[in-house]
């Protein structure tokens, strides 16, 4: 009985250590665009969350372009109205590596409207959709592996003036840190873009999930491929396991490796060519697993792998490389290509027919460097205040992509601190209203603003002074009013100010007044309230703004002693009053007439002369709380 419970313990133990030491599930978020409940799709029975409060956009019946888009009914539309940028921005994403993938759809009815715009994912283009992307399985959807470092994840959709961006689905799922190593160059300045991704062999596409792969790995999408031309090669399958297949860190599926090709005698080599962005990096990954009956052991099947012409990998033996038969093998190597073709052939040197599972295409993104976040959560900040309009979008990263910049926003890369940051601000006749927020001064690089030609009041922010690099202002013809900051005239480097045209008043600040002795090029004209220099009405007794706060001040608290003062007087005027008739009424009923002298609570008041006849008491809890007295 001891040993049979001793066993059971160390079974109970050793099952406890196992799942304490289990890797948790990965990071998975999908959206069903424009949908306004969570819903699950078959045949996998996938969750979908709603988009509430993710971006802006128009919901609307979707129509998808293809049977691998998920079988969602909604979708989310970006009208060029709302702005040329249009972002998700997801928070509470885990630090980590992922794959983001964006399924494109057509609007119910209109499904020969197809547009055409760009992808952006943290400030980096993946992806620029071409014409006659609906009718293509490898198409409609844009895919790239990212490290998402600071808690959020920021997908933008960038209007081309090509049809408004429409957008059914995103996906943010979790995948191993080490996914796609390929060399010195990999890490988390790089972006992955998926260009191609076939299983060769079999005529069926699957993801990930339909093979049952480990969620680790993504959910990624295999194009089939049954064969690269007529009478070129022949397809093989086989339903034996495959060993070495769904290893750390890539995952790939077992299944994978259960279909190939195989070249012929009429065609030894066997070549794939696909069409690709010229001058870019490409890391690309090949598969095999020999599972070719007729190959029984290493040696049998020798060929060398061709880029382009150019050999990358020679004497490939998948089964003495790999250590068996029916073995998973993957080749990885990464290549410059300044062509728009990308042709892999497989060159056989023994047994005279190459084999071939599987191909995966990444180009090589170098990450865009983001602007400071201080900097962005300044002009969120003025953009919020002056109300700016939808048609300026901006959304995302004022600077990145650099194709798609912020209008209105000027940047410039600060190269030590590998940022970039606002330098200046040209929102000049816009419409704008509102007023200018202190966050302004968070802008701490600025060298021009023009906010000239708007409807923008309040008064100018004195944290402008800080704004040290300030060289243009110009604030004309607004609504602004106020004093001049003195803090103005601590910006040495300004040599162009133009306040004129608002409601401006007060002492021009004195510093300002000297530097036009030096060629700086200032105008204070149609403000009336202005003084103080040369050009402007001279400046009377001046008070300080600390002064008419005090004057006014002691203003109010007098008009407030006096209505106070006031209202005690008639309180007890009315009291008086109000005992006169306590006492009269009494007296009248006795036969008394009004000609009485009577004293309450020390009031004595002379009616008439009368005899002291006698004395009557009364109390009135209201008026008076003692006694009221009075003598006749």
């Amino acid at each position: 009985m001891l040993r049979f419970t001793l066993l059971w313990l160390l079974v109970f133990l050793f099952a406890s250590i196992s799942s304490s030491s289990a890797r948790p599930a990965p990071y998975a978020m999908r959206i069903s665009c424009g949908a306004r409940q969570n819903i699950r799709t078959p045949p996998t029975y996938t969750r979908w969350y709603k988009d509430f409060a993710y971006t802006g956009g128009i919901p609307a019946n979707a129509t998808a372009p293809s049977h691998i888009t998920p079988p969602l009914k909604t979708l989310r539309y970006f009208p060029l109205s709302e702005g040329p940028e249009n972002c998700y921005i997801i928070n509470r994403v885990p630090k980590g590596h992922y794959s983001v993938r964006i399924f494109f759809g057509l609007v119910e009815h209109e499904i020969d409207n197809e547009p055409l715009f760009e992808v952006s994912v943290e400030g980096t283009i993946i992806h620029s959709l071409k014409s006659g992307w609906s009718k293509n399985d490898e198409q409609v959807f844009a895919e790239a592996l990212v490290f998402l470092l600071d808690g959020s994840v920021s997908i933008c959709f960038h209007s081309t003036g090509r049809g408004d961006p429409t957008i059914i689905s995103i996906e943010i799922l979790q995948i191993d840190e080490k996914a796609y190593y390929f060399g010195p160059e990999w890490g988390r300045g790089v972006i992955l873009k998926t260009t191609s991704r076939l299983t060769c062999g079999t005529s069926k596409p699957k993801f990930d999930e339909d093979y049952s792969g480990d969620h680790w790995g993504g959910d990624r999408f295999w194009h089939p491929i049954r064969t690269f031309g007529k009478n070129v090669d022949a397809p093989r399958s086989t339903e034996s396991g495959i060993k070495k297949a769904s290893t750390v860190p890539n995952f790939y599926p077992e299944a994978l490796y259960q279909s190939a090709v195989v070249s012929t005698d009429s065609k030894p080599d066997l070549a794939y060519t696909m069409d690709v962005d010229p001058n870019k990096n490409y890391s690309i990954w090949l598969h095999f697993a020999e599972i070719d009956a007729t190959i029984t052991s290493a040696g049998k099947r020798v060929f060398d792998v061709l880029i382009n012409g150019g050999t990358v990998f020679e004497n490939v033996d998948v089964v003495g490389m790999s250590g068996d038969r029916y073995t998973a093998l993957v080749l990885n190597t990464t290549v410059a290509l300044s062509g728009r073709t990308l042709t892999i052939t497989l060159h056989p040197k023994k047994g005279n027919h190459a084999i071939l599972t599987a191909i995966e295409v990444f180009q090589v993104i170098v990450a865009e460097s983001k602007t400071s976040p201080e900097e962005v959560r300044a002009l969120q900040a003025l953009k919020k205040s002056l109300g700016l309009p939808n048609r300026f979008g901006w959304n995302g990263d004022p600077c990145v992509p650099k194709e798609h910049p912020w209008s209105g926003a000027d940047c410039h890369f600060d190269k030590s601190g590998g940022k970039w940051f606002i330098d200046g601000l040209g929102l000049g006749n816009q419409g704008l209203r509102g007023s200018l927020p202190n966050e302004i001064s968070k802008l701490h690089h600025l060298q021009s603003i023009n906010l000239s030609g708007n409807s923008i009041h309040g008064v100018i922010p004195s944290s402008l002074g800080t704004v040290t690099s300030l060289e243009t202002l110009d604030l004309s013809y607004n609504f602004l009013n106020g004093s001049i900051p003195e803090s103005l005239g601590k910006l040495t480097a300004l040599r162009r100010l133009n306040l004129n045209g608002n409601s401006l008043s007060g002492r021009v600040p004195s510093a300002l007044g000297g530097r036009l002795l030096n060629g700086a090029s200032f105008n204070f004209t149609d403000n009336h309230g202005l003084c103080g220099i040369p050009g402007l009405p001279k400046c009377g007794p001046h008070l300080s703004a600390g002064a008419k706060v005090g004057i006014a001040f002691a203003v109010f608290l007098s008009l407030v002693l006096l209505v106070i003062c006031s209202i005690c007087w008639w309180k007890r005027r009315q009291n008086i009053l109000r005992a006169q008739q306590i006492a009269v009424l009494p007296m009248q009923k006795q036969g008394l007439n009004h000609h009485t002298i009577f004293r309450c609570q020390g009031i004595l008041v002379v009616a008439g002369q009368l005899p002291r006849m006698g004395r009557a008491c009364y109390r009135d809890p209201i008026s008076f709380p003692s006694l009221c007295c009075v003598y006749f």
